[in-house]
């Protein structure tokens, strides 16, 4: 109901927005973006988007008209935007092919991740776009003070914000001369943001150690566990609690032996309907957890202190804010808030 009172008070809104004709980009646009100077000519008249975040801000800028084709999929869309995605041709689940984008025509192609578009891009490099006439943008929150690796999730030397997604979404406002749009968005996720950490402010949450599961390769191996300066770190520092890994990798892999030293009071699990490593399943990591014999002696699982959170919730994008509201609200119901 929330996001559906939003979503009706927001399109209200840009009517409003529409007719006063205020803030329109002026063209040539020039964007410093990912240490490339990108310049449009005029608003993209059709794009392709790399990656759920990615095509989840477009839709939420009112722009699926505009978007020819999407990949990369971790879970469903926003349900608010069910309806439009579906009318969008999907070019694959994972990394599609650079053939299929550019046979899309697209003026644009926007990607949330550099290992999609980069320098050493599993799609394609920024210049093989660039030659074709093609512009690219990727999102900032996978290249402000972080260094990408090939095809892995990379070293965040900064702890990431917010302020990179609002960034985002302003410049693909500006991009896409709705600009409007784009400061209602932010001012809606603010918002979200600020409610959700009032919700625990002083509560017995303060350093409480927290850890984000997102999956394994082996259920019984390494996890991926977020980093310091991941998305989640962002949400337990929003909400005082503490990330119980210190390494800068965005998503390092880590032995449960070493998980169970810091032993977590709450264990944030992934949830998505990729199946692409063996524990993608929430269903399997649950199951692993209590059955395990050094896991199951962790105080989260002994008292079933589980969050369960959309995969996407635990990447830098607008869903960062559902992640702050979800973990409060956990929080709150395992009696570790006042």
């Amino acid at each position: 109901m929330r996001h559906f009172l939003t979503t009706f008070i927001f399109a209200l809104g840009l009517t409003g927005f529409a007719a006063s004709g205020l803030a329109a980009t002026q063209y040539p646009l020039t964007l410093a973006n990912c240490g490339q100077q990108v310049t449009f000519q005029k608003a993209p008249a059709k794009l392709v988007s790399i990656g759920q975040g990615m095509t989840e801000i477009l839709l939420s800028l009112g722009l699926a008209d505009k978007i020819a084709g999407t990949a990369v999929w971790v879970g469903p869309v926003l349900p608010q935007y069910a309806e439009a995605n579906g009318k969008i041709p999907r070019l694959a689940d994972n990394d599609p092919s650079f053939e299929s984008v550019v046979g899309k025509e697209p003026d644009l192609v926007a990607a949330e991740f550099e290992w999609h578009v980069g320098a050493q891009g599993s799609v394609g490099k920024r210049d093989q776009f660039s030659k074709l006439g093609i512009n690219t943008y990727v999102a900032p929150t996978d290249c402000a003070a972080k260094v990408n690796t090939d095809g892995g999730d990379g070293v965040r030397k900064e702890l990431f914000t917010m302020d990179l997604v609002y960034q985002e979404i302003n410049e693909l406002a500006q991009i896409f001369d709705v600009k409007d749009r784009g400061d209602a968005l932010i001012a809606d996720l603010k918002k979200r943001e600020a409610d959700a950490a009032a919700s625990i402010a002083g509560a017995k949450a303060k350093d409480l150690p927290i850890v984000f599961w997102f999956s394994s390769k082996e259920v019984s191996g390494d996890a991926y566990i977020a980093g310091k300066n991941s998305a989640p770190a962002y949400i337990l520092k929003t909400l005082g609690a503490k990330n119980v890994v210190t390494t800068e990798e965005e998503w390092p892999l880590v032995g449960w032996e070493t998980i169970t030293q810091a032993n977590p009071a709450v264990i944030v699990i992934a949830t998505m309907d990729r199946r692409r490593y063996a524990a993608d399943d929430p269903k399997v990591k649950l199951a692993f957890l209590e059955k395990d014999p050094v896991t199951s002696q962790l105080d989260a699982v002994k008292n079933k202190h589980f969050v369960m959170m959309d995969a996407q919730s635990m990447n830098p994008t607008i869903r960062t804010i559902d992640g702050i509201e979800i973990l409060a609200k956990g929080i709150k119901s395992f009696g570790l808030a006042r």
